[in-house]
């Protein structure tokens, strides 16, 4: 995922867009950040439970096909690379060209749905791990990057964001 200040301002509104959304389909936006604080605090990773769900008081998340610690581990690694070249694909000559796009071979068809406790809170959200932008391209979709990696700090800059005029 890229540094949101170094995005362009179409592409922070957008940001800001998907992330409130998604926000207030969870209940507003101080459930929401409470969501990702319980996310950061359990370990191991909850995306690697075996049940392939994340529950708390607030909501739940459901995804559809369990996770493995490798896998995790090797996506993290993408994500850095993706931050510097703006592709989670390295390059077709590179080493590790293989294991990016088993990985995401293997992490594309998942569908995490999130959804709040109550219905009266809204009615939850789903996304998929990966944007395909052609044959060569593939970002981290901001809503799966905020939702289990980045800071809650970050996030909450996304969400406060105000687009130019």
């Amino acid at each position: 995922m890229s540094d949101f200040n170094t995005l362009s301002n179409e592409e922070r509104k957008q940001q800001h867009q998907k992330l409130r959304h998604c926000a207030e389909s969870f209940g507003g936006e101080d459930r929401f950040l409470q969501l990702l604080e319980a996310i950061r605090e359990t370990k191991p990773h909850p995306i690697v439970a075996t049940d392939s769900r994340f529950v708390m008081q607030s909501g739940t998340i459901t995804w559809n096909k369990v996770i493995f610690d490798s896998t995790l581990q090797q996506l993290l690694k993408a994500r850095t690379r993706e931050s510097e070249q703006g592709n989670l694909l390295p390059d077709k000559g590179a080493k590790n060209h293989k294991k990016v796009l088993n990985i995401v071979r293997t992490l594309k068809p998942i569908v995490f749905h999130v959804r709040p406790t109550t219905k009266k809170d809204g009615s939850g959200f789903f996304f998929q791990p990966f944007e395909v932008i052609d044959e060569n391209t593939t970002r981290l979709n901001p809503v799966f990057d905020a939702l289990f990696f980045r800071s809650v700090a970050s996030v909450k800059s996304v969400l406060a964001y105000t687009p130019e005029a």
